[in-house]
């Protein structure tokens, strides 16, 4: 009687579930990586289309022009994926790129060694967009007002204390964006690098899995323990230090720097998080997609250019493709509702 009662009462030995075919494990990662893969897919389209046209736009010296000119965007959509995993947003950081970037140029002309005005401008940009995670955090506004505020201040700001001039005499140690190694200029270089550690680390890390936690459902995320405010406030130092290493990219990609950034260059990042996969909702995506977003942008900017279209054209064209990111994200969530 004990030795049938033991047998009952015994542990099932564990049967092991059968392998998984390969077709199922190429679904599985086709899913994983959709929107990379379509937009890889979208680049070699328009530069096979172009090339057809016009063969220079395929030239080696173009193509390391033109992502080494948008790496800085690409770097900065990085950053700006990590704030709206986390759920919330950013509209100052395109001020923010040119405030940095003057900060910079300032320590490299009067003298400072250029690691240190390379370096300054990352550590103040996280730094400061702490503060700015703070208001959002503790103070309980709404990001969007909070960073459309602060915009506001650093573009007056910017054109206050500059004038408008030029930073002009930039020594040669400083452009680090010019340096080249194997051929690509430093920039690229960084960017990659960028993107896959960042990748990477928001895959692995259990503190970078917060910002996933608070972005699907803060109020989910506080039950479970994780401490929101604090996870704010990390999220956007995290964006202002990628903010700073872009502004030092944009700083130096060229023998001046500007007073002003270009146009609109906080909706071009914003849009290039989005449509790089990264939820406007919050919660879902990779910071490999907003990477070649930006690539995907500078493509279709360069494109109009070589098929003498009107770039204004490509506001258009950002705008159709984020309408259809967000409409696919809405409809994917809806699905799996």
């Amino acid at each position: 009687m004990n030795s049938v009662t033991g047998l009952a009462n015994a542990t099932p030995a564990r049967v092991s579930s059968p392998a998984a075919p390969p077709s199922a494990l190429l679904g599985k990662c086709l899913a994983a990586w959709r929107q990379q893969l379509i937009l890889l897919a979208a680049i070699a389209f328009l530069l096979l289309c172009v090339s057809m046209v016009n063969p220079g736009f395929t030239e080696s010296r173009n193509l390391i022009s033109l992502f080494s000119s948008n790496a800085y965007i690409a770097v900065a959509a990085i950053g700006m994926a990590v704030v709206i995993i986390s759920g919330h947003i950013d509209v100052s950081v395109g001020a923010l790129i040119g405030v940095l970037a003057m900060v910079s140029g300032y320590l490299a002309v009067n003298g400072f060694p250029a690691w240190l005005a390379w370096l300054a401008p990352v550590l103040l940009g996280a730094l400061f967009n702490a503060c700015v995670g703070a208001l959002v955090a503790w103070g309980r506004i709404p990001s969007i007002v909070a960073t459309l505020g602060v915009m506001s201040i650093l573009k007056g700001g910017l054109i206050g204390l500059t004038s408008g001039v030029w930073l002009t005499n930039l020594p040669p140690a400083f452009l680090i964006a010019q340096h080249r190694l194997l051929g690509l200029p430093a920039s690229i270089w960084l960017m990659l690098a960028l993107s896959m550690l960042t990748a990477w680390w928001m895959h692995s890390s259990v503190l970078a899995r917060r910002f996933y936690a608070l972005g699907s459902n803060a109020d989910a995320a506080r039950i479970t323990g994780i401490r929101t405010q604090p996870t704010v406030v990390l999220a956007f130092a995290i964006h202002g230090g990628f903010a700073g290493v872009a502004a030092v990219l944009y700083a130096t990609q060229l023998q001046v720097i500007q007073s002003t950034v270009p146009a609109n260059l906080e909706l071009t990042i914003i849009a290039a998080a989005v449509v790089g996969g990264i939820s406007i909702l919050g919660g879902r995506g990779n910071v490999l997609g907003p990477m070649l977003a930006a690539l995907l942008f500078a493509v279709i900017t360069s494109a109009l250019v070589f098929l003498n279209v009107s770039a204004y054209w490509l506001r258009a064209v950002q705008g159709l493709m984020i309408l259809a990111t967000v409409l696919a994200d809405i409809y994917s969530r809806r699905r799996l509702a």
